[in-house]
């Protein structure tokens, strides 16, 4: 489901990842400087079939509920299927990803302004210095991916890698904590390849480290989604030392089966995914895991899908994204010999049972343990390990607290003195 957010006349939808929602905080501000007004922005996703169908359903029903405003289209979705989007009648405009960061796309033009994306040479570096209603900063870092797993149309929508400079990204990072915020998550869409096209191929350990000498007032750090086959020494290093990393890593790791892995086009292997998260806990013991992971993938037989529900187990998985497969137009698995759409769910629920269970045994692990909690919202925050904690306080304030007890959702907690 989008997450929704107005400002004055402005309503911005957006769709997907982190790196969308800081990247609807800048087509705000690029709106604003085009004198834009009483207009709907929609920031889509393509990851999945069923991301476009929520992003065409949610156009709709803007139209129908402010028939009077233009809708304005941009994102992934929109990026790899311009034409698609072009022909709703709802949609006024459609706008690619470079062109939406740009003030120049909302001052009109073409009612198509979707360009090369491939042609992309350089991340650009925008300046935010809040994003409305989240209590942590989102600092973009890298953009694009090179690699080209044979489920995912992403690179189509966000070009190849480009990474910001070690100094751009401290810049941003500054910038966040000047305005209060105590937690800053690193993202992009290849979060692990940051460096790859910059002078000496820095790797993201290089950029960690950098981000918390530079500005020592930041309290927690915090990564997105990593591929773990690219984690460097620099950075299982500063997850082992530097306290104010958060110890909670979401690992892109898709299935738990070989030969699955292999026809995705992933880079590592079963066995990588277990060392890894053996490596890490060794390093950091109370670190905790999450993971995507994808049921139903074309050729999978009940004996593969049964290496993915083992993983969770051998790995340690505690938080579990579970995407049904679902066959993106154009990419080499929706050529794939194609599984029962029936049996698709039904494996996803399977997982997502197994993830549940795991999360169960996390939340009962917390209990009597303190933890600091950064408020979200009222009365809720998220503990070091992104564990949804239920205690009394105000949202951006940071508490120490002692986990009393477990939700269906999360932790309850009680305040102690520091």
């Amino acid at each position: 489901m989008p997450s929704y957010t107005a400002s004055m006349s402005v309503e911005i939808l957006t769709f997907g990842c982190r790196l969308n929602t800081l990247e609807s905080e800048i087509m705000r501000a690029r709106a604003g400087e085009a004198g834009l007004s009483d207009a709907v922005l929609v920031n889509t996703c393509a990851v999945t079939a069923e991301a476009v169908r929520q992003a065409k359903q949610a156009i709709r029903r803007a139209r129908r509920e402010r028939p009077d405003r233009p809708v304005i289209v941009s994102g992934c979705a929109a990026q790899t299927e311009a034409a698609a989007f072009a022909a709703m009648p709802e949609v006024d405009r459609v706008i690619g990803n470079e062109e939406k960061l740009t003030a120049e796309a909302y001052r009109g033009g073409a009612r198509v302004a979707v360009g090369d994306i491939m042609a992309a040479r350089r991340a650009r570096a925008p300046r935010v210095d809040g994003i409305e209603g989240r209590a942590r900063g989102f600092v973009q870092v890298q953009t694009g991916c090179d690699h080209r797993c044979t489920f995912c149309v992403i690179p189509f929508g966000r070009g190849n890698s480009r990474s910001l400079p070690v100094e751009e990204v401290a810049g941003q990072v500054r910038r966040f904590v000047a305005s209060g915020y105590r937690e800053v998550v690193l993202t992009g869409v290849d979060l692990t390849s940051w460096g790859n096209d910059l002078p000496g191929q820095p790797r993201l350990g290089v950029l960690v480290r950098a981000i918390l000498r530079a500005v020592p007032e930041l309290a927690r750090l915090r990564l997105s989604s990593i591929d773990s086959i690219e984690v460097d020494a620099d950075l299982l290093a500063a997850i082992a030392e530097e306290e104010r990393l958060m110890p909670h890593l979401h690992l892109s790791l898709q299935h738990g089966d070989d030969l699955i892995l292999k026809r995705m086009k992933r880079r590592h292997l079963r066995a990588d995914a277990i060392r890894f998260t053996e490596a890490v806990r060794r390093l950091r013991p109370d670190v905790v895991f999450g993971a995507d992971m994808i049921a139903g993938f074309p050729t999978e037989t009940e004996a593969m899908f049964q290496n993915s529900l083992r993983i969770l187990e051998e790995c340690g998985l505690t938080f579990l994204h579970v995407f049904p497969f679902s066959p993106r137009p154009g990419t080499p698995a929706a050529r794939m010999p194609q599984l029962d759409r029936g049996l698709v769910r039904e494996r996803a629920a399977r997982l997502r049972q197994a993830g549940e269970a795991a999360f169960r045994r996390h939340l009962a692990s917390q209990i009597g343990a303190e933890r600091s909690v950064l408020m979200e919202r009222e009365n809720l925050g998220r503990t070091e390990h992104f564990t949804l904690a239920e205690i009394a306080g105000k949202p951006g304030t940071m508490l120490r607290a002692r986990i009393t007890g477990a939700t269906t959702r999360g932790l309850t907690a009680v305040a102690v003195a520091a």
